[in-house]
């Protein structure tokens, strides 16, 4: 019985949570990561299943040295 416990203490998923947004490379849905990984097979509404990650729109620049 103790060990049924500690198996399911373990499944727990973590509290903290980051969303990260995925598009489709077809029809360009965004998807979340949660939202993907709900689902049995990591595919679009469209049925393709290439995805890139949405990238903030923040521009970092480098000082050169």
């Amino acid at each position: 019985m103790a060990e049924e416990n500690m198996e399911s203490e373990i499944i727990e998923e973590p509290t903290e949570t980051f969303e990260v947004l995925y598009s489709c490379l077809r029809c360009g849905t965004n998807v979340s990561n949660t939202e993907l990984f709900r689902l049995p097979e990591i595919k679009c509404i469209c049925g393709f299943r290439v995805f890139t990650k949405v990238r903030p729109p923040v521009v970092k620049t480098v000082k050169a040295i």
